[in-house]
């Protein structure tokens, strides 16, 4: 597939739980709906710190769902409390265990045969005649030492055979598949699925097990490939019937809440009251609290009829947190640190940073679920499956420390609860011992950089300032809300709320080895690049305000890359790698003018946020090669991307000629607070020069178009944003004034469009197009419907930034960090109101 095409494939194809999952959430919110039931959130961050340790709930209520990682995939936490006898499940659902019937590549290789000469006769069918086919084992596709069988012609046939035993001992039949593109799947001679496009990780589709005979079976499969990477595997597996207490109720939800850095649940467990507290505590002004793996869930419990209970809390995290796919092996064990009962798990490979891409969970390093011994918690070990029915048998003892699909699990008994709130805290950690391989070095995270340091030494100091964090989490969490509802009113308060922990933990920190800060971003759920640069752009504003020496590490590493000669265009890279991997650009093609002018106009953010230039100082022979550049090709863009690229190439791009005079007056501004007045004069004046030129051929009578000279256009001129930001001041207050006015005659239900050509957004740009509005109507009247996209999409995963704007529908990509853009109001005004240096 090509490049644009793939990022939005991704997006949609790659959730890979499926239309099944989508209709069951779109079901529950019409029920929560009707029952009173108050959505906050599209899905709800209960661990957030980065793209590998990233857990969420996608269901309005804490039991409708399992949890998952921010891709869909399950990595189940399962919490239940037992009063008085009486068991009640309060967090997560049990997910649905699969047993094998033939493997399908994330298991093993499996011998098939296949042929790229399209076969004569029924070669479908059970006793086909495929002698002169080739023999080979899966998977197929491209990829040279993955493939065992490669694959670069357009179609490919495979019949694949295999014997069952007994049909009748099946559960549920599910086929399992992975393909690019398109694929026809036939059991026995019958079609069992049909899809045009791709199919990432993989699909599980039910299929009538009556179709399988008690003897020799045929899975025949016929794959296309349209263009780019070829892919094609399957395999069947069984689902099991469930195996969980009968008799386990389900707590009542009485609320939830989301604040900066917690998610908030309230539960009736009969006669006991639950506050149940998820604290990812992501500080941006404190880098060591930042870097520091660790959340906490907090237990607080009390009586809501006066009388003494007893009550135990339990705690099942799966060791689907380690490993990308659930078939790979793990290893588990318990011990003591210190002050600390531990339980730590990962699989016996230990691939350290050999894998890459999107549609990926971490299966190096191992999690952690830490309690204090003066808790005298029970903890043990079992599989995944069996882990409730211990707790409810009053089983304790752990059964296995290896094989696939284990649980780690603890107990908490809390004795004699009155109306008195007892708290109780578990801390969930994850060491990945190596993050990022950087021009091909591998880093230490952050909070071991030296290598000295351990885990066990972060969950003891976790542990220790649990009350000092917390605190800071709680007047952080006031002061950022008031802060926003200041700046923008209720419902863009909200929606900061909703973007906080997502950006955040969208990044990975590290250090690189010539000793600067590394904030590394993934681009989830587009192409999985690290460090994208025009990621970076609108994910800027929320770093800004709180810690500009972040937008710096986001930075740093497209500095070094042309700085070294690694990068040797006179414009700016578009990205690092595909992450972790960060060894130079992967995307196949260049957005020059876009990533130009994004580096130059945040370097001299940074400069107006910190109070003087000295940043741009040290990268000043790049900026100087980057703004001649945009001199000489960014005012009238020739056919190129820009960061919106999902939408195509476009010449004569208005937006894109507006970020490169921006681009151009910021480099003259930076010139003048390092005292080099002439250049300053030099490049403003090109600059206030492009400004007419712009008016003249981008004006259409009442806005201005999409693409010089192309009137009965329209499109956001978010990157405008900046002239006012920055104090630019190039361009007049009619074109601001003409632009919103126009905005405001384009909105559909939920968002303005992008531009003329679709009736898609991005929901970044809005609240960049609505900053430009100077009157608070205005500026509420166009994140309005935004914020009703947040709470309405039928869409039920992280926050997308790419939605339908008539039905809410995400488009593409999620949990992505460019969602940090929404800060874009709360840094004008802070902006606007800095002292003058």
């Amino acid at each position: 597939m090509n490049k644009i095409y793939q990022k939005s494939e991704q997006a949609a194809g790659m959730l890979k739980t499926g239309f099944k999952q989508f209709i069951t959430a779109a079901a529950i919110f019409i029920a929560f709906s009707a029952s009173g039931q108050q959505r906050k959130a599209p899905a709800y961050p209960l661990i957030s710190h980065n793209p590998y340790f990233s857990i969420w709930s996608t269901t309005d209520e804490l039991t409708a769902s399992t949890t998952t990682h921010w891709t869909g995939t399950y990595q189940s936490l399962i919490g239940m409390i037992n009063v008085d006898g009486v068991f009640y499940r309060f967090l997560g659902k049990e997910p649905e265990h699969y047993k094998t019937i033939i493997p399908a590549a994330d298991e093993k290789s499996y011998p098939v045969q296949y042929t790229e000469t399209e076969p004569t006769g029924d070669w479908k069918a059970l006793q086909y005649n495929a002698a002169d086919w080739k023999s080979g084992f899966g998977p197929i596709g491209d990829i040279e030492g993955l493939d065992k069988v490669i694959w670069k012609t357009r179609d490919i046939w495979i019949r694949r055979s295999f014997a069952i035993t007994n049909v009748d001992e099946i559960n549920k039949l599910i086929l399992k598949i992975s393909h690019d593109d398109d694929a026809d799947v036939y059991l026995n001679g019958e079609e069992i699925f049909k899809k045009v496009g791709v199919t990432n990780d993989y699909g599980l589709i039910p299929v009538d097990k009556n179709k399988l005979k008690t003897s020799e079976n045929i899975l025949a499969i016929h794959v296309i490939n349209t263009g780019g990477g070829s892919r094609a595997d399957v395999g069947l597996v069984d689902e099991e019937k469930e195996n969980q207490p009968a008799n386990v109720l389900v707590a009542k939800q009485t609320g939830v809440n989301i604040n900066a850095t917690q998610t908030i649940y309230n539960f009736k467990c009969g006669n006991v009251d639950l506050n149940l507290t998820f604290t990812s505590p992501l500080l941006l002004n404190d880098l060591d609290i930042l870097a520091r793996p660790v959340s906490y869930i907090t237990y607080k419990v009390m009586a809501n009829d006066g009388k003494k209970h007893q009550v135990k809390i339990f705690l099942s995290a799966s060791t689907g947190l380690a490993v990308n796919k659930p078939a790979q092996e793990v290893i588990a064990k318990k011990f003591s640190s210190g002050d600390l009962s531990i339980l730590k798990a990962g699989t016996t490979a230990q691939p350290v940073l050999q894998k890459k891409g999107d549609d990926l969970r971490i299966d190096w390093g191992y999690m952690y679920i830490a309690v204090p011994k003066a808790y005298n918690a029970a903890q043990f070990i079992t599989t995944e499956k069996d882990a409730s029915n211990a707790f409810y048998n009053r089983n304790t003892v752990t059964t296995t420390k290896g094989g696939t699909n284990l649980a780690l699990n603890t107990v908490i008994a809390f004795n004699d609860v009155s109306r008195v709130p007892v708290s109780r805290f578990i801390e969930i950690g994850y060491d990945d011992i190596y993050s990022i391989q950087y021009f091909n070095k591998n880093l230490r995270p952050w909070w071991n950089n030296s290598g000295k340091n351990t885990i066990e030494n972060e969950l003891s100091n976790a542990a220790a300032s649990y009350k000092e964090v917390l605190s800071k989490c709680s007047a952080f969490n006031k002061s950022m809300y008031a802060d926003a509802e200041k700046a923008g009113g209720e419902k863009y308060a909200d929606l900061c709320v909703l973007a906080y922990r997502q950006s955040i933990s969208a990044h990975q920190l590290v250090k690189s080895p010539q000793n600067e800060i590394l904030w590394l971003s993934k681009e989830n759920f587009s192409n999985g690049s690290i460090n994208t640069v025009d990621v970076t752009y609108p994910s800027a504003p929320l770093y800004l305000l709180y810690n500009p020496q972040l937008l710096e590490g986001m930075l740093n590493g497209i500095f070094y890359y042309s700085e070294s000669g690694n990068f040797k265009n006179n414009y700016a890279a578009h990205d690092l790698g595909t992450y972790p991997i960060a060894n130079g650009q992967t995307y196949g093609e260049g957005m020059p003018v876009e990533e130009s002018g994004n580096m130059i106009i945040l370097t001299e953010a940074i400069a107006k946020a910190e109070g003087n230039a000295g940043f741009a100082k040290k990268h000043w022979k790049t900026l100087s090669r980057w703004v001649n550049y945009l001199v000489n090709e960014g005012f009238d863009p020739q056919n190129q991307l820009c960061t919106d690229d999902f939408a195509g190439h476009l010449a004569r791009n208005a937006n894109l000629s507006v970020k490169a005079i921006v681009g151009i007056a910021c480099y003259a501004q930076l010139a003048d607070q390092l005292g080099d007045v002439k250049t300053a004069a030099k490049y403003r004046e090109i600059a206030n020069q492009m400004v007419p030129r712009w008016m003249q051929l981008a004006g259409d009578n009442d806005h201005y178009s999409l693409t010089f000279e192309n009137k009965g256009t329209w499109s956001q001129k978010y990157n405008m944003v900046w002239d006012k930001v920055l104090g630019l001041n190039l361009f007049p207050q009619e074109v601001y004034d003409k632009e919103v006015k126009y905005y405001l005659s384009k909105q559909e239900k939920y968002g303005l469009p992008l531009d003329s050509r679709k009736t898609y957004t991005k929901s970044d740009w809005i609240l960049w197009s609505a900053t430009l509005a100077n009157n608070k109507k205005d500026f509420e009247s166009l994140i309005a419907p935004v914020y009703n996209y947040a709470l309405e999409t039928p869409t039920r995963v992280p926050l997308s930034d790419w939605h339908e704007t008539l039905d809410g529908k995400q488009v593409g990509f999620q949990a992505r960090s460019v969602v940090g853009g929404y800060f874009m109001k709360m840094l004008y005004e802070k902006m606007v109101n800095k002292p003058k240096q």
